[in-house]
């Protein structure tokens, strides 16, 4: 089934300063790994919509036959040795409003606003609600 290419963009409002944060692709590896300062802090994923709306690509991940997500990876799991966490925090794909897929057909950056930090004040992590939905960047 052909596919069109789209750009999901992450961005994460409040990481942990000094805690490595990154995209994980399918073979588990970290992708784009950067350092979190005071600043909110973004990744551009590539993915893949095909004809009928699924999402296919290199970050895309399924859970039974309708959920599909991206991981972002922090501390060891994004491959800063030593650091205290070693987290993933998961990021539903699957429920994007189809009105703004059409946008994203046409060359339009989708992008969901997240918490960077559980009430606890450490990284966010498993499946992590956005302060903000998806939209048009």
């Amino acid at each position: 089934m052909a596919g069109q290419p789209i750009t999901l963009r992450l961005t994460i409002r409040d990481p942990v300063p000094d805690v490595a944060y990154s995209l994980q692709d399918k073979t588990n590896a970290p992708v784009e790994v950067r350092i979190a300062g005071d600043a909110p802090l973004s990744f551009d994923a590539p993915i893949t919509l095909t004809d009928d709306n699924r999402f296919t690509g290199p970050f895309v991940r399924r859970e039974g036959p309708t959920r599909r997500f991206v991981y972002i990876c922090i501390g060891a799991s994004a491959g800063q040795h030593g650091s205290e966490w070693s987290r993933r925090a998961k990021i539903d794909i699957h429920d994007i409003p189809a009105a703004l897929l059409a946008q994203a057909r046409d060359g339009v950056v989708l992008e969901i606003v997240l918490p960077g930090r559980g009430k606890d004040g450490t990284p966010a992590c498993a499946t992590v609600r956005p302060l903000q939905p998806w939209r048009a960047a």
